[in-house]
This record gives structure tokens, sequence and C-alpha cells, in this order.
């Protein structure tokens, strides 16, 4: 939520045009960044080049892969990472150059400025004090207390969203045959996933990729068709893209229940509105504002 264009011609109006182009394009959050630094005065550590000859402290609650703390706001405070990739290569890798206002495209393809040298008897620290994996531990040992053999799944995290689900019901399957090839093991699991799947908008529907994972969950060949299954997908924020709610909870009744008051599922996955169409079933998970945000979580339960 801060920002200073790097040139004086950019507006609100085209900031908000470029993160609109950003956001839905399927990139993944250190493309997006690579882009945002390139039309910004204070991302990429432009903001402590600003104060060179301070002693800097950045206390970071992380919404970005771990390792990747540069990439939390853009990295106001902290210089890009290394192996960064290029501004316009996002760009046209995506297909989104005409989406983007001319007044963007002039910074992005300009020189990019040089940064102030630091004065090296001035530390820049900076700590991360919350992350996803923060939030996952804490789910699993809530399971675990309450009897579930758990499990994190670190490696499904930012795939593309189709694959992510996939994924993730492949895991889920392979938990429940050890837990069941376990002696004196409850055989009821809890699968913890985290991060933030690719997820393009197609349509102008309203919800976001928490929303778009539980129905395509509930849609799968693979799901689960027992009493025994539940999964919710929800936004640590409390909101998921342009709706209001965090996400949504689905089960083995999800698509039957749909389908008995009209709904057609593929329809509204086509449409972008997973938001509505959970909406109409009631199994929205509407939290408000968190006050915080580390990332997505996945929560995937299964009693037999």
């Amino acid at each position: 939520m801060l920002e200073w264009p790097i040139a004086e011609d950019i507006t609100l109006a085209d900031l908000r045009t470029a993160n609109r182009a950003l956001i839905n394009c399927g990139a993944s959050i250190g493309e997006i960044n690579a882009v945002r630094r390139a039309f910004s005065a204070v991302k990429g550590g432009r903001l402590a080049d600003r104060a060179p000859h301070c002693d800097q402290m950045t206390l970071i609650v992380s919404d970005v892969p771990l390792g990747e703390t540069a990439n939390v706001a853009s990295g106001p405070t902290l210089a890009p990472p290394n192996d960064a990739p290029d501004a316009r290569k996002v760009i046209a890798g995506y297909n989104i150059r005409a989406q983007l206002p001319e007044t963007i495209l002039r910074a992005i393809d300009a020189e990019p400025a040089a940064s102030v040298r630091r004065d090296s008897a001035s530390p820049l620290q900076h700590f991360v004090v919350l992350d996803n994996q923060s939030a996952l531990e804490a789910a699993a040992e809530a399971a675990r207390r309450r009897g579930f053999v758990a499990e994190i799944a670190d490696d499904i995290s930012d795939q593309p969203i189709a694959d992510g689900c996939s994924s993730l019901l492949q895991r889920l399957d392979q938990l429940r045959e050890r837990a069941r090839g376990e002696p004196n093991t409850n055989e009821a699991v809890c699968l913890i996933s985290g991060g933030e799947f690719a997820c393009p908008v197609r349509g102008d529907g309203i919800g976001g990729r928490n929303l778009e994972t539980a129905l395509r969950l509930a849609m799968s060949p693979g799901f689960p068709n027992s009493e025994g299954f539940v999964a919710l997908c929800a936004g640590t924020d409390g909101t998921d893209c342009n709706s209001p709610a965090a996400g949504a909870i689905v089960d083995h009744t999800t698509i039957e229940r749909a389908r008995a008051i009209g709904l057609d599922p593929q329809d509204f996955l086509n449409r972008s509105d997973a938001y509505s169409f959970f909406v109409a079933l009631g199994d929205v998970i509407a939290t408000g504002p968190t006050g915080t945000n580390v990332r997505d979580l996945r929560i995937l339960l299964s009693s037999r």
C-alpha cells in the first residue's frame, strides 16, 4: 500500500490499472514485484536509499514465499533479489503490455535509476516476525491436539491452481493410506497447505484463488465422496481478491446441493465467479479483514 511513482506523470489511476493487470494475469508475486519496482521511487530498496546515513531496522510480516523476504511490499528497504526477473520479460510473457498505461510503460522501458551508495557504518537490519509457515504450524498443532494425524505439504504452495488442487487430493490419499497402515494410529487425517496458487482471472465474476480452489476441489474427480471429508480454503487477511469473503468450505455434498438448486459449477468456474456460487450454498467463510496477511491456508480433513 506504499507507493511513490518514479515519474511525475504517473497518476494514481495509472497505478491502479497496472496493479489490476498484474494481479489478474496469473504471474507469481516475484514477477509482479519485478514490474512494480520498475516504476517505483521507493520499492526495491529505494526508500532506504533516501536515508543512507541512518541505522535502519525493518520488521516484516511476510506474505511471500519462504526465502523471498525482499518481495514483501516489493522491498522498500531491501534490494531486489539477484535473480529477480526482468520487468519487460514478465510483461511480454503474460501478454499484458496493451493493458498497461503509457506512463507506466515509459518508466519500465527507461534505464533504471542508480541507487544511492549506503554508508557502510550505518547498518540495515531486517527481521521476519510472522510468515506463512507460522500459520501452517499453528494449524497443524491445533489438528494434532484434536486427534488428527497432521501433515504440512510444504511443496504444494504456488503452483498453477489446477495442478495445486490435483496435488492436494493426491497427497491426501497418500496420507490416509499411511494412517491406515500404522497400528494404533487414528485414521482421522489433516493435510495442510499454504502459499498462493497462480489463478488467472477469466471472467468478470466475484472471487479469488481461495474460492476458486474450494470450487475446483469439489468438482475434481478425485474429491473424496465420503461423509468424513471437509476442506477449507481461505486467505489469512480475511479477503479473497474482489470478494468480501476469506474463502469457502466444501464437503462431499457441495456439488450435489448446488445442482439441486440449479447451479452449474463449471459455469461459475468459467466466469471466475466462485464467490456467488458459495454464497448461494451458504458455504462462504466471511471473517472480515484480520489486520494481517501471511498468505493463504488450505486445510483438508478426512476421518476415514
